[in-house]
This record gives C-alpha cells, structure tokens and sequence, in this order.
C-alpha cells in the first residue's frame, strides 16, 4: 500500500505577498524555490520554449557560452518571473555559481543574448578572482578601457550602489558586445583567464598572494 502513495510536491515557502521581490530571488538563488525553475541544456530548449522565435542568429555564440559556462560548473536557468523584482531580467549567484534567467523577457533572441552575456561576464569576472568556486568577483579590464557610455550608464543605473559601478559598467559593454563574453568564458574554461586577461594591480597581488599565480 505504502509503494503506491504519491509523494507529496513540496510548495514555495513564500506568501503571495513574497513573490516579485528580492526576498524571492534570494529563495531562488538558493534553491528553496525550485517551482518553474528549469536548466537550459541546449538551444533546442529555447526553441521549445519559444517556438515562434527565430534562434539561428544566436545560436552558435549560445552554445559556445553555455558549453564554457557548463565546463566550470556554472548552471543557467529559465525561471519564473515571480522570483525577480519587477522588470529584472536576470541574476549571477557567486556563491552558487548559477545564473537565472527571468522567463517572460527571454522570447526575443538579442534579449536573452544581452543578458546572457551580462551575466556571463560576471561569471567570467568570478573566474578572475581567483577560482570560481570562492565568493569573490574582479573586475577583468583596466577601468579606463571601458567606453565612455557603457561608464555613464553604469553611473546613473547604480547611483545608489556606487561600489557595484566598476564591476557592472564592463558587464553592460560586455552585454551588448558580441563574443566578448563568450571569450572571456572559453579563457575561464580553458584555465587561460591570467594569461588572456591582464589582471589589474590590484587583483594581480591577490591572486599572489593566495597562490593563484606568480610574480
């Protein structure tokens, strides 16, 4: 009798009122809400996912990105919209190394493409402190590298969040730059990163210091 019972499906431990905020993100983020939240294994999932879309342009630079992202251990996911704040798009976690994707914006190949390198960068950004395997983010490009704009927009996005603009004005140029990410994934990948990227001054004597590399 015992075999044939069903075992229960185990709800959000959220209130409605929860959803939509970064109290649910975080529950995401740390896989205490799992509901409509899906690996992406693949283009062909996206065109499941999103029949009426036309993914061939972007799906060579996707594959690669989530070939590298899957050689260091970094998994993406299609979530659901009620675990972001309104209007977020998607999230990195260093701590987990996984990057969710909001599933009501991700229809439109260059939407899923800009925050699949945005977020991919920061991953990227996670290998060059280091290991991705630690809590820690770098930035990868010498600040003043960075076109003006990408600094710009970065200034007005987080003025309230002035310690997040170094790293976030290059994930915003990264975002919207073909390949960029996508290399800076396939260094990580490779375990090229300090070789194919210059750390600066300062991520140069951490990564020294805790053996990471040479002087």
């Amino acid at each position: 009798m015992a075999a044939c019972l069903a075992a229960p499906v185990m709800a959000d431990p959220l209130k409605d009122s929860e959803y939509f905020t970064n109290h649910s993100m975080g529950c995401m983020l740390l896989r205490e809400c799992t509901d409509d939240v899906e690996p992406i294994w693949g283009i062909d999932y996206l065109a499941q996912e999103y029949p009426l879309s036309d993914w061939n342009p972007v799906a060579e630079e996707f594959s690669r990105m989530l070939n590298a992202l899957t050689l260091v251990d970094v998994q993406v996911y299609l979530a659901d919209e009620k675990y972001f704040p309104v209007g977020h798009r998607g999230v990195y976690h260093t701590v987990s190394n996984n990057f969710y994707l909001n599933r009501t914006f991700m229809g439109r190949p260059h939407v899923l493409m800009s925050v699949m390198r945005h977020e991919g960068w920061h991953a990227a950004q996670d290998c060059m402190a280091g290991t991705i395997d630690n809590s820690l983010i770098a930035i990868i490009l010498p600040e003043e590298s960075v076109p003006e704009m990408w600094q710009e927009m970065a200034r007005r996005t987080y003025a309230f969040q002035p310690g997040a603009i170094p790293w976030e004005k290059e994930a915003m140029w990264a975002g919207k730059t073909e390949h960029m990410t996508m290399n800076a994934l396939n260094a990580c990948a490779a375990g090229q990163m300090w070789k194919e990227y210059e750390p600066t001054p300062l991520t140069r004597k951490y990564l020294v210091e805790n053996g990471f590399i040479n002087k």
